[in-house]
């Protein structure tokens, strides 16, 4: 067992049961640990759920809900989001209801351990828990949450260690023999640790780095802080800040900068890039100074090369710095950050969609060492993990008037909002980073904020905001004469009025963004058009006309080259080829198209794919009824997750098949309807 869990045996024990009394109650067991702050209640859960991690086989999930985080709780909605993108949804309703009966639905059949930490409420709870029985959610808060009692919660109040316990665990980190030379010292260190052991660990810590020290000064200094914070209120808080203070005292000074410049950081985690750049440090130099934080148990390892804080710890940083460091440094420490989070962001954007990686960056404080990632998938993931602290720093940007960094932070968010979907989280950044950019006075920075954010609004159903924002994205394109920007208002016009159910205005809109953006020498902004119009003349019947624009779209995209929208032009292709009776070519077209998405992680297309693909073979001779059944089969699974009208759709389509009855010839029905056509992507 961890040094942690000294004298822990019996707290995991009563977890046990309170899990086992409430098994069968039709409902995912739900246990609340409670506690003051140190006192070890997110190391006890998560040390319970993972010695159970065999028990639930579907994966265990973990949100840190920051309760008493300066900036703020964290929302439920985007918890929950978060925890469905983790289990494979890739679009997450925006509205809460839809989000919690989609969580409810897609939990139910599973078999999961959750873990919500640092909750402030009962309200920010209850639309977390589960909907199944097979599942385990465990809750950690400074409060005892008595409100989820009618939820049927369990409570286990955590309590401070007892004195042999601490001295146990003080004694893992000096070495016994320290211990048993003062064993009266070592006693009293662990009483004014007030048996909380992230104080005693402090401590610990710091009598590690000093092997000759004897116990009884850790006792005295301690003796000392505890007299000058004996009016601090918060329970517990005063026993860790007196084990901080002592900490603090004894770091090099080059290290007591860094870590007081990190706790001003409106971020959740830090790496050490970020690290050397709020420092102004080369790279190795804030290695070997977070490595000594890291040593002082003020600085916890997350994952390999990234840090966090301890809540606690983290506003004791806080202070230091407000106490010691003068505004224009802590300005200038800020200002560093947001410029390392815009270069790193832009570095993932220029990797993932390079075509969209054209406006202009500056910064006040270039990073010494450019951020770099490996592939798609690490850049991708660098963007998913922080995407919380990446909107933190966009509104801390647009809070302290840095305008340009916080609309160009914004834009380099793109690959993030067109391949996750976080609605919430894309709305709320455009229009912070639209304000920003009219604060600014950069109308090409406001016209790419109005149209990627308008995306946004359209694909969560905000058709009427998306226009109006397109609308005026539009009047100033054609004010400013840039070609580029006009044609993808008007694409994204007549997607808008295309997704309303209004073909006939807007396919004067797509034609209008084609000929634009020929006349600009933009043959990618043409081939998005044209693959739109291709889907209105296909749901029109006008196969031959379809079949001309997906070959359009198809040909220009592979010669740029983009393999993604190739593929999606590529799909549309092999279908309206199967529909106009050439079955052999557009099965092996949707095919081909199958595996891009495949590889490159694009559920939605994936699904969208084998609903083609499903129809196709409705229609072929060489395939029949029991193909398609599959490839809907496949489709209804992925859909399911994420978009229940298109696993509506498809679930529709399978009951128009009939029963799969053995014996049964599997011959082929007639054409299939085709599904509805989607939004464009983004220029």
């Amino acid at each position: 067992m961890p040094a942690h869990f000294v004298g822990r045996e019996r707290d995991l024990a009563v977890l046990d049961g309170l899990e086992a009394g409430r098994a069968g109650s039709g409902t995912a067991p739900l246990v609340v640990v409670s506690g003051p702050g140190g006192v070890g209640k997110t190391a006890l859960a998560s040390c319970w759920l993972r010695s159970r991690s065999e028990e639930f086989p579907d994966g265990q999930l973990y949100t840190d809900l920051l309760g008493h985080s300066a900036g703020g709780q964290a929302l439920w909605t985007e918890a929950m989001g978060q925890f469905l993108r983790a289990l494979g949804v890739t679009q997450v309703p925006s509205e809460p209801a839809e989000r919690v009966a989609l969580w409810r639905s897609v939990t139910a059949p599973l078999r999961l351990a959750v873990l919500l930490d640092n909750a402030f409420s009962a309200a920010q709870v209850r639309p977390l828990l589960l909907g199944g029985q097979g599942s385990l959610v465990a809750v950690t808060s400074r409060y005892r949450l008595t409100g989820l009692g009618p939820d049927g919660a369990g409570f286990h109040q955590l309590g401070p260690l007892a004195v042999e316990d601490a001295v146990a665990l003080l004694s893992r980190g000096i070495g016994p023999e320290r211990v048993r030379r003062e064993p009266a010292e070592a006693r009293r260190v662990v009483a004014l640790c007030a048996g909380l052991p992230l104080a005693v660990c402090l401590a610990a810590a710091r009598l590690a780095s000093r092997p000759r020290q004897p116990v009884r000064a850790m006792a005295r200094a301690l003796e000392r802080e505890a007299e000058r914070l004996s009016t601090l209120a918060v329970e517990g808080d005063s026993a860790v800040r007196a084990a901080l203070d002592e900490s603090y005292a004894v770091l090099g000074p080059d290290t007591a900068r860094l870590y007081r410049l990190l706790g001003l950081l409106p971020v959740r985690v830090f790496e050490t890039g970020l690290a050397a750049a709020v420092g102004a440090l080369a790279f190795a130099e804030a290695e070997r100074l977070i490595d000594a934080l890291v040593e002082g148990s003020l600085v916890e390892d997350a994952e390999a090369g990234v840090f966090r804080f301890h809540d606690l710890v983290r506003l004791h940083a806080a202070e230091r710095c407000e106490a010691e460091e003068p505004g224009p440094r802590r300005d200038e420490a800020l200002r560093r950050a947001a410029d390392w989070y815009l270069a790193t962001a832009t570095a993932a954007q220029r990797l993932l969609t390079p075509a969209q990686a054209t406006m202009e960056r500056t910064y006040r404080y270039p990073p010494q060492e450019p951020p770099a990632f490996e592939d798609e998938s690490a850049a991708l993931g660098w963007l998913d993990a922080r995407r919380a602290d990446l909107l933190g720093v966009v509104r801390m940007a647009a809070d302290r008037g840095w305008d340009d960094s916080a609309w160009m932070l914004v834009d380099a968010l793109w690959p993030l909002f067109q391949r996750l979907r976080y609605y919430e989280l894309w709305i709320e950044a455009h229009r912070l980073g639209l304000s920003a950019a009219r604060r600014a006075g950069r109308r090409a920075g406001a016209r790419r904020m109005l149209t990627s954010g308008a995306i946004g609004l359209s694909a969560a159903g905000r058709l009427d905001d998306a226009i109006a924002w397109y609308q005026e994205a539009l009047r100033d394109a054609r004010e400013s004469n840039h070609a580029r920007d006009e044609g993808q208002s008007l694409l994204g016009l007549g997607a808008c009025h295309r997704e309303a159910g209004r073909p006939a205005e807007a396919v004067p809109y797509l034609r209008r963004a084609v000929a634009v953006w020929e006349g600009a020498g933009y043959p990618r902004g043409a081939a998005l058009a044209r693959i739109v119009l291709g889907e209105l003349a296909e749901l029109g019947g006008e196969i031959r006309t379809a079949l001309g624009h997906y070959r359009a779209a198809r040909d220009a995209l592979a010669e740029l080259p983009e393999p993604y929208e190739t593929a999606r032009a590529q799909a549309f292709l092999g279908r309206a080829l199967a529909a106009a009776g050439q079955a052999e070519e557009g099965l092996a077209l949707l095919g081909q198209a199958l595996t891009v998405f495949e590889e490159t992680g694009a559920t939605h297309w994936q699904a969208r794919t084998l609903e083609m693909l499903g129809e196709s073979a409705e229609r072929s001779p060489g395939a029949g009824r029991r193909t398609a059944r599959g490839h809907y089969e496949r489709s209804l699974a992925l859909f399911t997750s994420y978009s229940a009208d298109d696993a509506e759709r498809v679930r529709e389509r399978l009951a128009r098949l009939g029963p799969d009855t053995p014996g049964v010839p599997d011959s082929p029905d007639g054409p299939g309807v085709p599904d509805g056509p989607r939004g464009p992507e983004a220029d």
